[in-house]
């Protein structure tokens, strides 16, 4: 038996040695022979990582008549205990809020930056238990109208993150990257970019803990798993992330976010990017849904998805005798158009809940659309009466799909 197979064996029978084998649980060896079948020791990772972007969910105050309206709901030292996980071993550092440079009517007052999610650390007593101190970012997925407009702005453009070598050729879809870089310029008080509050917290984090054992760990999903993406690839980019700290990125339910120079330099730069997908999920193909890497030519029009592929599906799939995971064997390049819309319900299947029940246990199709029907009220509890939620998603995803 070889060393690698033989580590992944220890890893899949022994639930107690995260301390030992996390780096290929982070992605050391791009989880080679822990996908399929899934490692328990992985899927539970997934799962913590997953129910940290809930926390943002569970979190962020959608009551049009709150004081906190569209922002958390908590104090950054009562967050993980007000929404029921105060025992998660870890502590929140900074809230980081997005703002998008774009000019539509704002929803509640003066400034249009949106919370957006959190940075936190493992504390002393987590650090035993999975090894090595751990700087958490974790993002959210679309809710304003800024990020549904900026989801639209599926052109592609350079990132020029490296004001030394900014690359041209690297680009990525222009709304992502206005989420990321766009400040409140025009306001005094104005909040910086969320590129800045990240870099700015976890340059901090670094010198903090520059002694000790590290890891980056970006966890997003939807819309947050491409920030998380950006974020990887701009702190590799800048060489902000000492090379012995792995970073690594959980995405959920993530769209394309660059073209295939992109993929190709994230790949260059050792950034690791797992891509949790729900095969029946249809924002998980965009954009790029007829240019994309599947095609050899034109290889700075066309996207890219980036990392590591977890499909999990209920319908075409074999199921894992050890864990009771429903794992994708396809290997696609394409979807027929129409096949995106015999989905039920859209906004079911690329829920964040629903993905955390397909990688507990695949649950039945009853048991996702309860969890589905949660998140179009939660939606619906937002003051834009005049936007049919439900069909927003469908609305963006029959606009992304029409770019080519």
């Amino acid at each position: 038996m070889s060393p690698r197979r033989s580590v992944a064996v220890l890893v899949c029978n022994n639930s107690a040695s995260l301390p030992l084998n996390w780096r290929d649980v982070q992605g050391l060896n791009n989880w080679e022979n822990l996908i399929q079948p899934l490692n328990p020791l992985l899927q539970g990772e997934i799962i913590r990582y997953g129910k940290f972007v809930t926390a943002c969910y569970d979190a962020f105050d959608l009551n049009p008549n709150s004081k906190r309206y569209l922002n958390c709901k908590h104090s950054k030292n009562r967050m993980f205990l007000e929404v029921g996980w105060g025992d998660c071993g870890y502590a929140v550092t900074k809230y980081v809020y997005v703002t998008a440079n774009i000019s539509i009517p704002i929803q509640n007052g003066g400034s249009c930056a949106r919370w957006v999610g959190y940075i936190a650390v493992s504390s002393d007593e987590e650090v035993k238990r999975i090894g090595r101190r751990d700087i958490l970012v974790t993002f959210r997925g679309t809710v304003t109208y800024q990020e549904w407009i900026a989801n639209l702005m599926s052109s592609l453009s350079p990132a020029r993150l490296d004001p030394n070598d900014p690359k041209p050729d690297v680009m990525v879809e222009a709304g992502f990257l206005n989420l990321y870089t766009s400040s409140e310029t025009s306001n005094t008080f104005g909040l910086g970019s969320c590129r800045e509050q990240l870099l700015s917290e976890i340059s901090r984090l670094l010198r903090k803990y520059k002694n000790e054992e590290l890891s980056i760990t970006l966890a997003g999903h939807s819309m947050g798993s491409s920030l998380a993406v950006l974020l990887a690839y701009d702190l590799a980019e800048i060489g902000l992330k000492p090379p012995s700290v792995p970073l690594t990125v959980f995405s959920f339910a993530g769209p394309r976010v660059g073209n295939i120079h992109f993929k190709e330099r994230c790949e260059e730069l050792g950034v690791k990017v797992l891509r949790i997908v729900n095969a029946n999920d249809p924002i998980t193909k965009l954009p790029g849904f007829i240019f994309n890497e599947s095609l050899s030519t034109w290889r700075s029009a066309c996207y890219a998805h980036v990392g590591i592929e977890l499909v999990l599906d209920r319908l075409k799939s074999y199921e894992d005798e050890t864990s009771g995971i429903m794992i994708d064997t396809r290997v696609t390049k394409g979807v027929n158009m129409m096949e995106l819309f015999k989905i039920e319900d859209i906004l079911c299947v690329h829920d964040m809940q629903t993905y955390i029940e397909m990688i507990k246990n695949c649950p039945r199709r009853s048991r996702i659309r309860r969890k589905g029907v949660d998140m179009i009220n939660k939606l619906k509890e937002m003051n834009m009466t005049s936007v049919a939620w439900k069909y927003v998603a469908i609305t963006w995803v029959v606009l992304l799909t029409m770019v080519v």
